[in-house]
C-alpha cells in the first residue's frame, strides 16, 4: 500500500469515525466538532488526487494533505481551549442559549436553532475515565497524521 493510499484512508477515517460516534453511540457534535472534519475531507481528496499524479506532484499533494490534517489539529486546539474555558468560541452557534434581558419566552423560542446544538464548551468524552475529550483526541490525531503525511511527502520528493 502506497503513502497516498495510507493518507487517504487515515484522512477519511477520522470524520467517518466521528459520524459513527454520532450514529451508534449518540454523541452529539457541536459546531467546532463539525468544523474539525472539513480539513480531513480536504486531505482525503488531496491524497486521492496524489494517486493520479506522479513524482514531485504527488509529494506536493501529500504535503498539502498533511497541512490539512494540521489545520484540523489547530481547530482541535481551539476547541480544547473553549472546553477548558481558556477563551470563548469564535462561532456564535457554540454558545448555549441564554435568556437576554427583556426577552419574552416567545422571543427566546424563536431565537433557538432549528436543530438543538451542543455547546462547544461542553466536552464530549468517548472513553469513560479517560480525561481526553473528542477534541483533544482530534488534536493528537491531527498532529500525528499531519506529521506522517509530511514525512511521507518528504520521502517521496527525494525518491
Amino acid at each position: 500500500m502506497g503513502p497516498a493510499v495510507i493518507i487517504l484512508l487515515l484522512s477519511a477515517g477520522a470524520p467517518l469515525f466521528a459520524l459513527g460516534t454520532e450514529t451508534w453511540w449518540g454523541l452529539p457534535p457541536c459546531a467546532l466538532c463539525l468544523w474539525q472534519r472539513w480539513p480531513y475531507w480536504a486531505g482525503a481528496g488531496l491524497a486521492a488526487l496524489a494517486l493520479l499524479v506522479p513524482g514531485r506532484g504527488r509529494a506536493a499533494l501529500l504535503a498539502l494533505a498533511g497541512v490539512a490534517a494540521l489545520a484540523s489539529a489547530g481547530i482541535g486546539a481551539l476547541h480544547v481551549g473553549v472546553e477548558q474555558g481558556w477563551w470563548p468560541s469564535p462561532l456564535p452557534g457554540c454558545a448555549a442559549p441564554t435568556a437576554g434581558a427583556g426577552l419574552s419566552v416567545d422571543d427566546m423560542m424563536r431565537s433557538l436553532a432549528a436543530a438543538p446544538a451542543k455547546p462547544c464548551d461542553a466536552a464530549t468524552y468517548l472513553i469513560p475515565g479517560l480525561p481526553l475529550s473528542m477534541a483533544a483526541m482530534n488534536l493528537i490525531y491531527g498532529l500525528g497524521l499531519g506529521a506522517l503525511a509530511l514525512l511521507l511527502a518528504r520521502r517521496g520528493a527525494r525518491a
